[in-house]
């Protein structure tokens, strides 16, 4: 682990070297806050040990300066002081204070604590990013789930409102996936939909607003799409997902096929509401589906 240390007393610093000789730990001698702030601003060091009584770090609140930088790396600072602690208030942002005269013992479980707090502080971060991931997107896809998607379909729709623009809402749904699924298990309905989820992404805009609806159902939102130009996209999917091939063990490869239903809006109005446009445009792909499927059915509200 890498340590900056903020002391300008040779005989200490060559303490604390000694104190945490090895591999582990690789120290680096800083002579002023300026130069910390450096270090941090890079994405250097998460660890500082710092002289309280010799060095500048209270007047220039560095270390309150750190804490509001709101970095996801954890940053501890271990400080050094001759005063005494219950009587002179501890500067803000510090964790731990160790005081003279040093002890090698004392000051390598001080680190130790430090690091092991510094460990679990960015465990603590990355889980805290996955769930808020598994809260907003699906985890087979990749795209935004259910909520995520009505969410942000919700605020495009009122988004076209305000400009006056169009919009419209394709739902897709693969067909046949429930044979697939039946014939070849869950495991390979698992693949078609990752295979599908990519074409789908690969012949979408890169902007667009995509979400996996439920089961095989996927719905974009199009801000500022009306009729024919709707359909050339979900043309498009269409096209890509029937080009794509599936290999399965000991039988030939599975061409997948999907359909499209496009919910159609010109004109949107202070009482339109996502979820109704959503389900018009499900009833469309069910129409698509019922005229024999791999095509797309428009409706226009």
């Amino acid at each position: 682990m890498d340590i900056l240390v903020l002391d300008s007393d040779p005989k200490e610093f060559a303490f604390i070297q000694q104190a945490l000789g090895g591999k582990k730990y690789v120290l680096t001698q800083v002579f002023s806050s300026g130069q910390v702030w450096q270090y941090v601003q890079a994405g250097q060091p998460r660890f500082l040990i710092a002289d309280w009584d010799g060095s500048d770090l209270a007047r220039t609140q560095v270390l309150q300066r750190v804490r509001a930088l709101n970095n996801a790396e954890p940053f501890y600072a271990l400080l050094i002081t001759s005063k005494n602690t219950e009587e002179e208030p501890v500067p803000s942002g510090a964790d731990d204070i160790i005081q003279r005269p040093l002890r090698a013992a004392d000051l390598r479980n001080r680190v130790a604590l430090g690091e092991r707090i510094i460990s679990l502080a960015g465990h603590l971060a990355t889980a805290r990013d996955q769930l808020e991931n598994h809260a907003v997107f699906d985890r087979l896809t990749g795209f935004m789930n259910r909520a995520a998607f009505l969410h942000q379909a919700a605020g495009e729709l009122e988004r076209s409102r305000r400009a006056s623009l169009p919009l419209s809402l394709i739902a897709l749904d693969i067909d046949n996936f429930k044979i697939i699924n039946d014939t070849f298990g869950v495991e390979m309905g698992d693949n078609v939909l990752k295979v599908v989820a990519q074409s789908i992404r690969e012949k979408s805009r890169p902007y667009d607003c995509i979400g996996r609806w439920t089961g095989d159902e996927f719905v974009i939102a199009l801000p500022g799409v009306i009729g024919a130009d709707a359909e050339k996209v979900s043309e498009r999917v269409i096209a890509g997902v029937r080009g794509t091939r599936i290999e399965v063990p000991n039988e030939p490869p599975l061409n997948v096929k999907i359909s499209a239903g496009i919910a159609s809006v010109a004109r949107i109005s202070t009482s339109s509401e996502i979820e109704p446009i959503i389900q018009q445009a499900r009833q469309a792909v069910t129409r698509a589906k019922e005229s024999g499927g791999n095509q797309v059915f428009l409706i226009f509200l």
